[in-house]
């Protein structure tokens, strides 16, 4: 009996099919993009007012100083604290009901978006991190900052306009923002807890 041969499968056009499913998969695929902290950043100085520029000394009073070690403890003017107190310990150093001789001192200034001289306060919140510090503990403290101006602001917002600060106008919001301005000073990373 003669022997049969089996037939050849083509498999000229496995490419081609292999080909598309890939960009099938490419094109129907989503990725997760970490976007990172929204900031805008100051214009760069010209360089006449880098060469006139002086070192900015800011009073102790109006500086609270936020830091984070290599073992993801929060010491908030020098004192361990957990990160949920964090929100209303800025909150408190922000606005500084009472006036107390150690927080911001305020400044009157006219703020024509709201049209009236009001007090300003001059905090500026310093967070600093060691190098050691983990990339979550960093965003959780960044949170809770953000949390307290965006708090201040909500209640600012009803207080004023009797609205919700995402309701405002582009106006009455700029005029909120240039009372509580977000003051933060981020320092390079440095080695705080040691080695």
């Amino acid at each position: 009996m003669p022997r049969r041969e089996t037939p050849e499968i083509n498999g000229g056009s496995m490419a081609d099919i292999a080909f598309l499913l890939l960009i099938f998969f490419l094109v129907t695929t989503t990725m997760n993009v970490d976007t990172g902290i929204a900031r805008k950043l100051p214009p760069m100085p010209d360089e006449e007012q880098l060469e006139k520029q002086e070192d900015v000394k800011i009073k102790e009073r109006n500086l609270f100083v936020v830091l984070i070690n290599k073992n993801d403890q929060l010491l908030v003017e020098g004192e361990l604290m957990p990160v949920r107190d964090l929100k209303d310990e800025a909150i408190e150093f922000i606005l500084n009901e009472n006036n107390k001789k150690d927080l911001p001192l305020k400044e009157e200034e006219y703020i024509p978006e709201l049209g009236k001289t009001v007090m300003v306060p001059q905090g500026v919140i310093s967070l600093q991190n060691d190098r050691g510090t983990s990339y979550g503990k960093y965003i959780a403290v960044q949170n809770e900052i953000v949390a307290a101006y965006n708090e201040i602001r909500e209640d600012v917002a009803y207080e004023y306009f009797g609205k919700s600060f995402e309701d405002l106008t582009e106006e009455q919001e700029m005029g909120i923002r240039k009372l509580y301005t977000q003051r933060i000073s981020e320092a390079e990373p440095k080695n705080i807890g040691g080695k």
